[in-house]
């Protein structure tokens, strides 16, 4: 026996099947990438380049907009202990941030310098920034940060608030400095990728399900202006966020078994 489905019940599932929300689809992420932890863009480069976390090789990866992997560059000389997120200067210097800490049992932290990333071809090595916490600070999960005005910011990754801490971009020893924490709003508000926009004048900060979008702050109290918490209508594992422009980010999520991990686009 066979049945027929009515079209407006085929459009319902098809609809159900392939809904992103408020985001745009640009690609599918290879699958050799099961658990693409971060997104940033390089002066230099039209790819977009990611990393994958905690037990994974000590690669960076260059993906076309279709999500096909184009680089693939081993850093020889350090190890992936727990990689979380990327940042980039302005001048194509690729940074990785070796701070997640899930256990919070961590007492130093890394962040690792890939220069000339564009022209690399199949392996390279880093130059390292290490830092550790101020003496009242306890061990925290780290897995966001951007660069902005010669210091890193970084953000924990907590269910109630983000503390932010800043390091200097500078190769060698560091304590890093506690800057300020905010209770977001939201069930749940753990933050996993940040970006700055290109201008210096927006920052977002992403989450599985929404993104907040900071504007107005005053130095580097980025908490003192205004404070948008936007729903993307769409749940997943996102870990990657980057600004395309000024305007616009890419968002990337990992590979949870239920769907295909993407690179997504959206208009703030």
């Amino acid at each position: 026996m066979t049945f027929q489905l009515k079209p407006i019940l085929v459009s319902a599932l098809l609809f159900m099947s392939c809904n992103t929300g408020k985001l745009t689809v640009v690609g599918s992420i290879d699958s050799d990438l099961d658990e693409a932890s971060a997104a940033q863009l390089i002066s230099g480069s039209n790819l977009v380049w990611t990393i994958e976390d905690a037990g994974n090789k000590n690669n960076v990866y260059g993906l076309d907009k279709k999500g096909h992997i184009i680089k693939d560059v081993d850093i020889s000389n350090i190890k992936n202990h727990d990689w979380e997120d990327l940042a980039a200067d302005t001048n194509g210097n690729l940074y990785i941030g070796d701070f997640g800490n899930n256990s919070k049992k961590r007492d130093h932290f890394f962040i690792y310098k890939v220069k000339n990333l564009a022209n690399t071809t199949d392996k390279t090595e880093a130059e390292t920034i290490r830092f550790t916490l101020p003496d009242d600070m306890k061990s925290e999960d780290f897995e966001a940060f951007f660069l902005w005005k010669d210091h890193f910011y970084i953000f924990s990754k907590e269910s109630k608030k983000t503390m932010v801490i800043k390091v200097p971009n500078s190769i060698g020893n560091h304590v890093a400095t506690y800057v300020t924490e905010y209770k977001l709003k939201g069930k749940d508000t753990r933050v996993t990728s940040a970006d700055i926009s290109p201008d210096g004048s927006t920052i977002v900060l992403l989450n599985h399900d929404r993104i907040w979008k900071l504007t107005d702050f005053n130095t580097d109290a980025f908490f003192s202006g205004g404070v948008e918490s936007i729903s993307l209508n769409h749940d997943s594992q996102k870990e990657g966020v980057c600004f395309k422009d000024n305007t616009t980010i890419y968002i990337t999520d990992e590979d949870s078994g239920k769907e295909d991990n993407n690179i997504y686009k959206f208009k703030l």
